[in-house]
């Protein structure tokens, strides 16, 4: 059994080389496998209802990977934030609440998207928590689609245009929250993406060694992944 993680491709229709690396990197997985996406899977997600020609592609590529064994686990990005239990049932995945603690290598591991851990944003924190409200959720998602995904147009391009204004300190995790966080779940070891900045990070903490692995995001040309497929777990880019 080989474990995969994965997160922050983005995939949208507009860029059709990412999503063929994807369906390429699917080839490779075998029964028994896990697959991790840590979220942002997509770069927009307005509803399980919505459907297109992507969609329905990817949700058929992990339908037969998953009924060929593959064991399939999803967590909501920043991104995809609505992705629900209908994704799920199509794809057979499984949904993860944010964070989630496994068992890899015989110790436990935090798992999260990781945008909680950027504290310093607060205007992005604001957001977020409008964002993550189940009654917010429930009312966007009665809306008709055009008006959702004219909603997800406008916070994008805001989106763009405050991130141009901001340092790359205020967009990266905070090492207080991140400690914090590792404290409170009695984890040596966490996971995530968000930042889109590979690199695997070793400290000590009050006396103890900790590690966090962050995951890169995904181009037109290249992915990133972490997995223990020789044996030991790595982080590394691979190419299309």
């Amino acid at each position: 059994m080989t474990h995969y993680f994965i997160s922050d491709l983005h995939l949208e229709a507009g860029r059709p080389a990412m999503t063929d690396g994807f369906l390429d990197f699917l080839q490779r997985l075998r029964s028994g496998d896990a697959l991790y996406i840590l979220g942002d899977f997509f770069e927009v997600w307005m509803g399980d209802d919505y459907s297109d020609a992507l969609t329905q592609t990817v949700i058929g590529e992990l339908r037969q990977r998953t009924e060929q064994g593959v064991q399939l686990f999803l967590m909501h990005g920043n991104r995809d934030f609505l992705l629900g239990e209908a994704f799920c049932q199509q794809t057979g995945g499984t949904l993860l609440p944010e964070p989630t603690v496994i068992e890899l290598a015989g110790q436990p591991v935090l798992l999260m998207h990781g945008d909680s851990l950027c504290t310093r944003d607060t205007e992005y924190m604001k957001l977020r928590q409008m964002l993550r409200n189940p009654q917010w959720q429930q009312q966007f998602l009665a809306q008709s689609l055009e008006q959702r995904i004219a909603f997800a147009r406008q916070v994008r391009s805001e989106s763009q245009s405050g991130q141009q204004m901001k340092s790359d300190d205020i967009m990266d995790v905070t090492q207080d929250e991140v400690d914090a966080v590792m404290t409170a779940h009695g984890v040596r070891w966490l996971i995530h993406g968000h930042t889109h900045r590979p690199h695997v990070h070793h400290w000590q903490h009050q006396g103890e060694a900790r590690e966090r692995w962050v995951l890169g995001d995904w181009s037109d040309n290249n992915g990133w992944c972490i997995d223990d497929a020789d044996g030991e777990f790595k982080l590394r880019p691979f190419s299309f």
